[in-house]
């Protein structure tokens, strides 16, 4: 098993442990990569400056550099450094925080009333409940919202490496309208959300007023939504398919599924790694890591490790000073952390309040092909996927 077959693998988690007993952090000679797979390593090189989220020479990958898609993966902030990180973050971050959590519960019922089926239709429930909260929030008309995710649906395949040249095109035209779709949106400031008016106060208060990158980081909301949340809410529901005493326990006291969705971000992370690119030589404790070097970071493995988190591999609600990092950590820890686990908690009690407690066993699943999410498909029995 390498790491990249980890991700979507039935139970990863034995070969992570094994992983963590030869070294917190190793070299692979076959994929020529150093894997972090202890904690310490893992926090440690997600803080450290000369390991960036991209490489020096690479900005934007090559397969879609010269497209529109191309051009806002260059504008994220989650794929940069420096100011081009920090402006869009101090922006966005705190217009992210001050969503409270009821008005999440509020929206998540409305958009739910609103789709087709998403009781039954879990890829529904999944992909697009989430997208259409985030829209919601940002000001996108409810008509548009099921539009919109598709659209967003069709540009998260930009940034996998396992996308096929007609994926990619589709995920070109889907950033293109996108684009105009926030341009849009935008230049009707005057009726403004609460969230999208607090982030343009905090984009004046800082004088970043690069209206392109805006709309990128925008889109990037939507996008980072689309596949996380949805292995969030997924991974929950294999959580009590595997637990169905779960499923009473929620029903009879709402507030646990706050702490349901907290443990399955550590135990069964929907982000099971990431990349950084040494910038130049520095030390990861008593390693030495060149300028060019690639680290793949297990996050899954570092929540999994009994030096942070005791007991690791047992599943408990009330796990006391639990420590997760499938948002990331460090300076690019994911600025909308609380409002994921806010949302894939609000339509898990969804789901729950229109299915009877005996469905959960029903469930059958695959995971989507990754290298790094993990997110399950449902089917029916002998129901399989192309």
């Amino acid at each position: 098993m390498t790491p990249f077959d980890a991700a979507t693998h039935a139970d990863p988690y034995d070969y992570y442990s094994r992983l963590r007993q030869q070294n917190g952090l190793l070299f692979d000679e076959d994929l020529r990569v150093w894997i972090a797979s202890s904690a310490n390593a893992v926090e440690a090189i997600l803080g450290h400056p000369d390991c960036r989220v991209r490489p020096l020479n690479e900005a934007v990958p090559p397969a879609i550099a010269q497209s529109s898609a191309g051009v806002i993966f260059g504008r994220l902030m989650r794929m940069n450094e420096g100011p081009q990180h920090l402006c869009p973050r101090q922006a966005i971050e705190p217009a992210l925080n001050s969503i409270g959590t009821e008005n999440i519960a509020d929206v998540v019922s409305h958009v739910a009333e609103a789709l087709d089926n998403p009781g039954e239709n879990l890829d529904e429930l999944m992909f697009t409940l989430p997208v259409c909260v985030i829209a919601t929030l940002i000001g996108i008309p409810s008509s548009q919202q099921q539009d919109v995710a598709k659209l967003t649906r069709d540009f998260v395949a930009c940034l996998s490496p396992l996308s096929n040249d007609i994926q990619l095109g589709i995920a070109n035209d889907a950033a293109t309208r996108l684009s105009q779709l926030f341009s849009e949106l935008l230049g009707n400031a005057d009726e403004a959300t609460h969230f999208l008016s607090h982030l343009l106060s905090g984009c004046e208060a800082i004088g970043w007023i690069d209206q392109k990158a805006l709309i990128a980081n925008l889109i990037g909301l939507l996008s980072q939504t689309c596949e996380a949340t949805a292995g969030l809410i997924g991974n929950t529901l294999v959580a009590l398919h595997r637990q169905p005493e779960l499923v009473e326990d929620i029903r009879a006291t709402p507030l646990l599924v706050a702490d349901l969705v907290a443990e399955v971000a550590r135990y069964d992370s929907p982000v099971q790694n990431t990349r950084r690119f040494v910038a130049k030589r520095c030390m990861i404790g008593d390693t030495v890591l060149e300028a060019g070097d690639t680290v793949l970071v297990l996050l899954a493995s570092a929540n999994r490790d009994p030096f942070v988190n005791p007991n690791p591999d047992s599943f408990l609600l009330k796990r006391t000073q639990r420590r997760t990092v499938s948002f990331g950590a460090g300076r690019h820890k994911c600025p909308g952390q609380q409002l994921a686990l806010a949302i894939a908690a609000e339509t898990i009690l969804a789901w729950l309040r229109r299915k009877p407690a005996s469905s959960i066993r029903s469930l059958r699943w695959r995971y989507l092909a990754s290298l790094n999410g993990r997110i399950p498909l449902f089917h029916r029995d002998r129901e399989t996927y192309e």
